[in-house]
């Protein structure tokens, strides 16, 4: 067939030679029927506020985050003696990632949070196309962290506690130019777990959203949804899902956002399994995420 499209097309262009830019024009609409284009932009950045997304680093591209959040709001712990939380940090987070195709990112990142350092890979399995395409995007993500810090107990005994893993498809779908939605299914594998009763296999369901109001400006939410009976039965601690409110900014190189959210730890191996925090008790607190883009190399073609 494509043999036959090409025999066809050199015949057009021997007889009429003249009408060139028709030609390319039926290439054009040609190249576009067979391979839909993808659907770009459906979030700006790898990350929202708790979620990371299906938006991909280029290849040879490298992302750098910086991520934080500060104290309690209100509560015993925040209000007007610390600033509302702005005296303090609950956790703090530099991030690299680092595109080795379009498809296929590796990244690397440090928390203030129990010192957690983490190393994920990031793989784009399907892109939402226009037209007969793929409706949706799917994104697969495995995260290893280490916990590498001293502690007095005998918790860490055995090194390899100190280890915890996770794994998530992240599905989205842009809706349209102005709204995107996606939903994260994910595993959290430890070791070491809270208390009798707390599952070693925490399974978690995140839904996240972003709003566009203009081309560089909208909101963003994220909500998990932990599935767990010991945090739901625990009589000692109570436990609340994460959820999280913003806005979004994009700077040209930069992407910005600034949050609020009642999860004191910023990355999935910590805080899925320990937010104790709750909104109505003015447990949360602000935080902001600065996104840079760099371009680590460049063809000369």
């Amino acid at each position: 067939m494509n043999k036959f499209y090409s025999l066809l097309l050199m015949l057009f262009l021997s007889i009429y030679q003249g009408n060139a830019q028709d030609t390319d024009s039926l290439m054009s609409r040609m190249s576009s029927d067979q391979q839909p284009e993808s659907v770009i932009a459906s979030f700006k950045s790898t990350r929202l506020i708790l979620s990371q997304t299906t938006t991909m680093v280029k290849k040879y591209d490298m992302d750098f985050k910086v991520v934080h959040r500060f104290g309690d709001v209100g509560g015993t712990d925040g209000g007007s003696e610390t600033l509302y939380g702005f005296d303090n940090s609950t956790d703090i987070y530099i991030h690299f990632d680092y595109g080795i195709s379009d498809r296929l990112n590796i990244g690397f990142g440090r928390s203030k949070f129990e010192q957690l350092l983490d190393l994920q890979l990031k793989y784009a399995l399907l892109q939402q196309k226009e037209k007969d395409g793929s409706p949706i995007s799917l994104s697969l993500l495995a995260k290893t962290g280490f916990t590498p810090y001293k502690v007095q107990t005998a918790i860490f005994d055995d090194y390899g506690n100190r280890f915890s893993h996770f794994i998530q498809a992240i599905i989205s779908r842009k809706f349209s130019s102005n709204f995107s939605l996606q939903v994260t299914p994910g595993f959290l594998f430890r070791n070491v777990v809270l208390g009798a009763g707390d599952e070693e296999t925490l399974f978690s369901t995140g839904i996240a959203g972003r709003y566009k109001f203009t081309k560089r400006f909208g909101i963003v939410a994220d909500y998990y949804l932990i599935n767990s009976d010991y945090r739901k039965n625990n009589p000692n601690i109570n436990y609340y899902n994460p959820l999280g409110l913003g806005v979004e900014i994009e700077t040209g190189g930069h992407v910005f956002s600034m949050n609020f959210a009642n999860a004191k730890a910023i990355v999935e191996n910590n805080f899925l399994p320990n937010s104790t925090s709750s909104w109505n008790k003015g447990q949360y607190r602000f935080g902001f995420t600065i996104s840079r883009m760099f371009t680590m190399y460049k063809s000369k073609l």
